[in-house]
């Protein structure tokens, strides 16, 4: 067995018949087109009219020729245009990690349509969110915004306005959406570049961001001594690359040296809500000044917030409560607008509660050990990761880095899997080897992609 140290995965090309990939691929491929004519059709009609004929480009990365068009959702399951269902492992990359078509958050959204939509005034809802926003995630202020990326990109702005500091850390290869100062990776000898695939950066990412390893509490000290740092943007475990969790003592490291060197912390829970009903933060006791929220908690409708101690809410407001606060860069029409405000409060006084991820993460322990199951039948050198109610697979030991997931894919393997697994009624998140759970999925839908995952292997190793 032939091993990378520089990326810390073994290569198994000796171990895979890249021509048997192939072949079994075109053959999957082809019986995807063939179980799916409708949505064939619609992708045909799209195209004229949509760009990369999907309402929004990275649709196009599902697997398969062209995208499958859904019919309905609901609880853990879909159907699409063709008739066919599936057990849903994406829940909309976490948007709908709720469940899908949750029945009281659309009798929330209706009562306050025919009520109203936006007024750009508070509505009935907005103390009750606030006030449940504060229970469960730690930090006692609050603010709303349309999606986690505008969220980011607020507090990023407080940041460097409490600061007086020029810079944002990032670790190398995170993901907190479309936010430009996040777009970056370490390049040659650290020196931030332009994450592969972002378009039109604005600027020299250098002059924006540093960027370190996760986990590298040397290189995190190094660049927080510099003193230009206004904050560090973390998730609590990476996601966005796959799932890369924190060595023992990272984050009581993290805190301290952003302490010492008068460094904000911010914490994005966007994807780390999967570890309980007040995220990592709740759970691991973590004590970021800024946090941020988005995707479930809306139940599916667009909604997010972020939080922030009394301290900085003290040292923000006077900047908030100034004539000029409408063009400050923070806001938008309708951001905490009364319907999302409804969506939160039936999402969030219903679901992602104690008992939910009670049923969630055993789920995801077995959808694990199913995977490692058939990985020791079989004595492949591959590994399964579990964060909460969120499980994935690698095709290597697990890394301890962005740098070292990124250089793990192995795109080939990864398409045919997921072709083989849709074409079988199992839908898994389009980016990585990754299942989500909701409080709607059951053992039978674990044991399905347990036995479509080992069918695959055995496919390819026989």
């Amino acid at each position: 067995m032939w091993f990378d140290d520089r990326i810390g995965c073994t290569n198994l090309s000796f171990m895979i018949d890249r021509e048997r990939l192939a072949t079994l691929r075109q053959q999957e491929e082809q019986r995807f087109i063939d179980l799916h004519p409708r949505s064939a059709e619609l992708a045909r009609d799209a195209h004229a009219h949509l760009l990369g004929g999907v309402p929004m480009a990275w649709m196009t990365r599902w697997p398969g020729s062209f995208p499958l068009f859904f019919e309905e959702a609901s609880g853990a399951r879909f159907s699409d245009v063709d008739g066919r269902e599936y057990v849903d492992f994406c829940l909309g990359d976490t948007g709908a990690m709720t469940g899908h078509a949750l029945p009281q958050v659309a009798d929330a959204l209706h009562r306050q349509a025919m009520r109203g939509i936006t007024t750009m005034l508070p509505s009935t809802d907005a103390a009750w969110v606030g006030a449940e926003l504060a229970r469960r995630f730690t930090l006692p202020v609050w603010q709303m915004a349309m999606t986690a990326t505008d969220a980011n990109r607020f507090v990023l702005r407080f940041a460097r306005h409490i600061t007086g500091r020029p810079k944002v850390l990032v670790f190398d290869w995170c993901y907190h959406g479309s936010v430009d100062e996040t777009l970056v990776v370490a390049g040659p000898e650290g020196k931030p570049q332009s994450r592969p695939g972002s378009i039109g950066p604005q600027v020299d990412p250098a002059l924006t961001t540093v960027v370190v390893p996760f986990n590298d509490l040397d290189a995190l000290e190094a660049a927080l001594a510099v003193g230009d740092v206004a904050c560090v943007l973390a998730e609590p475990a990476l996601t966005n690359i796959g799932i890369v969790l924190p060595q023992p003592g990272f984050h009581e490291a993290l805190r301290s040296l952003t302490r010492k060197y008068g460094t904000l912390l911010v914490i994005d829970e966007t994807h780390t809500i999967c570890v309980g009903p007040g995220g990592a933060t709740a759970a691991w006791g973590l004590e970021p000044d800024f946090f941020v929220i988005g995707k479930t908690i809306g139940g599916g409708m667009p909604a997010a917030a972020y939080g922030m101690t009394n301290e900085m809410a003290e040292r923000i407001m006077p900047t908030l409560l100034g004539e000029s606060v409408d063009v400050s860069g923070v806001g938008g029409t309708l951001t905490g607008n009364a319907l999302a405000l409804a969506a939160v409060r039936a999402t969030l006084s219903t679901t992602l509660r104690d008992d939910d991820f009670a049923h969630m993460i055993p789920l995801a322990t077995s959808w694990a050990a199913g995977v490692q199951a058939t990985i020791d039948a079989f004595g492949v050198p591959w590994n399964v990761q579990q964060l909460g109610g969120r499980a994935e697979y690698w095709f290597c030991p697990p890394p301890t880095d962005g740098a070292a997931a990124a250089a793990a894919a192995d795109h080939e393997l990864e398409s045919f899997m997921h072709l083989w697994a849709v074409n079988r009624g199992v839908l898994l998140t389009p980016f990585h080897n990754m299942a989500l759970m909701s409080p709607h999925h059951s053992q039978s839908d674990v044991d399905l992609h347990s036995q479509v995952f080992h069918d695959a292997v055995a496919a390819l190793l026989s």
